[in-house]
């Protein structure tokens, strides 16, 4: 074989395994990455701290892609309050502003998820976690009455 041919094979595989790589690491900077796959056309309300929000929602590891829990799945919309540590911090920060009907991609990063110690058998430690949300309703605002 022409040596030329096989340091252009050499050159371009180099040059692949360097893409794939920064392609991976850009996935998992430690920042939360909010993907919006749907925003409806109207929106008369965006969410804030303390809307009482009902989310379909498929969580899975980035990593494998693994499914770890859906409220889809079970056909109930999950339930919570917005801003008040109720759910992970990759929650309350990545679904702030949204409309109903609208539907996110989050990508969380340990920081704001499950951290070192991860959550029971199906999520591991210090992993990245994606999930899938569709805001189902804007229930209320608990500081609505002291207003």
């Amino acid at each position: 074989m022409n040596i030329k041919y096989v340091f252009l094979i050499v050159v371009a595989l180099v040059c692949l395994s360097s893409f794939v790589e920064s392609a991976a690491s850009g996935k998992k900077n430690g920042k939360l990455q909010i993907g919006v796959k749907h925003r409806p056309a109207e929106c008369t309300r965006k969410t804030t701290k303390g809307d009482v929000l009902k989310i379909h929602y498929t969580g899975s590891l980035l990593d494998n892609g693994e499914k770890f829990d859906s409220s889809v799945d079970r056909g109930t919309p999950f339930e919570f309050t917005l801003g008040e540590g109720q759910v992970i911090k990759g929650w309350d920060n990545g679904l702030l502003n949204m409309c109903i009907g609208e539907k996110r991609k989050l990508t969380i990063p340990p920081s704001l998820g499950y951290g070192a110690q991860g959550a029971g058998a199906k999520i591991p430690g210090n992993s990245y976690l994606v999930f899938d949300t569709e805001l189902i309703d804007i229930v209320s605002n608990i500081y609505d009455d002291e207003q």
